[in-house]
């Protein structure tokens, strides 16, 4: 299949037309309009410094059902021992910034660009981009932001700079996620880190089918 061109207006090819690897498009900006209308059909950016823009619909999916979410007893066990306390959309500009210098710090690539992060940032402004962060007294131990749309949380990114951070995070996010009736979270990549908290691919025809049940692109959703 071709990868599209993206042109000035806000506007995607449908998903199914991705490739196999899942790219979709390339060019385009990240503004407001942009970034919503792709998250709105489950399309996200991806890419490296000095590329273009290039726009990913993977197939399948994988997310995380919250009312199939789980935490291991161990873990569990680990996280009642901690000192660690939750805050939400208080440091979101700390949270992207330690989600890129963590990598660059382990001598890995890093998709989260300087751009990338003042568009979330500018997202986070709005009300649709949010972070969870997870502090041990006043140092940030780890965190994760995202997305929400509806009742959809696509999740961007985490980070741990002290051990478990950046799980008890999630954990903490699932749990404010469920009382706001918030069906599932969107991981994008699969990974087996995600797979322990009970995270499961699924058809990308599925989880079209479940952005549309689940998302009103008319407001951001506090969190």
């Amino acid at each position: 299949m071709p990868i599209f061109q993206l042109t000035d207006l806000p506007v995607f090819p449908h998903p199914s037309l991705a490739e196999d690897n899942g790219l979709l498009a390339v060019g385009g900006d990240l503004s407001l309009e942009r970034l919503l209308a792709a998250y709105s059909q489950g399309i996200f950016p991806w890419y490296s410094e000095g590329e273009p823009p290039l726009w990913w619909f993977t197939d399948p999916r994988l997310v995380i059902f919250l009312e199939e979410f789980k935490v291991s007893k161990r873990l569990a066990r680990k996280l009642r021992n901690t000192d660690f306390h939750i805050t939400f959309d208080q440091s979101f500009d700390q949270v992207i910034t330690s989600c890129a210098n963590i990598r660059t710090e382990n001598g890995e690539g890093t998709w989260i660009s300087k751009d990338m992060q003042q568009a979330y940032c500018r997202l986070h402004r709005s009300g649709y981009a949010h972070s969870v962060e997870c502090w041990q007294g006043d140092t940030l131990a780890g965190g994760l932001y995202g997305v929400r749309l509806g009742n959809i949380f696509f999740g961007e990114s985490m980070f741990t700079r002290i051990s478990n951070g950046s799980k008890a995070a999630l954990i903490a996010l699932v749990d404010q996620l469920q009382q706001q009736g918030v069906v599932l979270i969107d991981c994008q990549m699969t990974t087996s880190h995600l797979i322990t908290f009970g995270a499961r691919e699924i058809s990308g025809a599925k989880f079209r089918h479940l952005l549309q049940l689940h998302i009103n692109k008319s407001a951001p959703q506090e969190n």
